[in-house]
């Protein structure tokens, strides 16, 4: 990553990046809009400091780190941590919780598939298996027909059926829920 970097390039990153960071966010917050805010602060952070970072792994890698650290704390501040065991968080609830039973190469494999994506059907995938919006809900944000969502939706599943084991398939399908 070079030191100087102009908005365009900023941009980019954000778009590519910040529906994996809020995952990764929301997989130790287990709340979406606390997860939204705590990646927005490390992109106001990261812009803020562009020219002192120097990343030495990947944007992602680098992004996912600074993410956990900030969720974390957020949790530390709230009270809200359970228990910390060989470095990974004990969630409160049994609810199972995108990426937290996964190991980052399978974590890495989702993302690069769902980035594979048309950017639109990625859109109208992650606001129903992340976000949890209905077909309608989609439909209506998205300003496009039900029968739209479904279809893309139907695309999606059937473009990682086919680029994906069945068993990460359905981990993370599950794991979505």
């Amino acid at each position: 990553m070079s030191a100087v970097m102009d908005l365009t390039k900023f941009e980019a990153l954000y778009k590519e990046n910040f529906a994996f960071l809020s995952l990764v966010s929301f997989q130790i917050t287990k709340d979406k809009e606390v997860s939204k805010d705590i990646v927005q602060e490390f992109f106001i952070y990261f812009w803020n400091k562009k020219e002192e970072i120097n990343i030495t792994t990947s944007f992602k890698s680098y992004g996912s780190r600074a993410v956990k650290n900030l969720s974390i704390q957020h949790l530390e501040k709230s009270k809200q941590i359970v228990s910390i065991e060989k470095n990974k968080l004990v969630p409160d609830s049994e609810e199972p919780v995108f990426f937290e039973k996964m190991e980052e190469g399978k974590i890495s494999k989702v993302m690069k598939l769902l980035n594979q994506l048309p950017e639109a059907r990625r859109n109208i995938f992650l606001a129903h298996v992340v976000d949890n919006n209905s077909y309608s809900e989609i439909a209506e944000n998205e300003n496009i027909s039900i029968n739209t969502v479904k279809t893309q939706m139907k695309r999606s599943y059937s473009f990682l059926r086919e680029k994906m084991d069945t068993c990460i398939l359905i981990l993370t399908i599950t794991l979505f829920r």
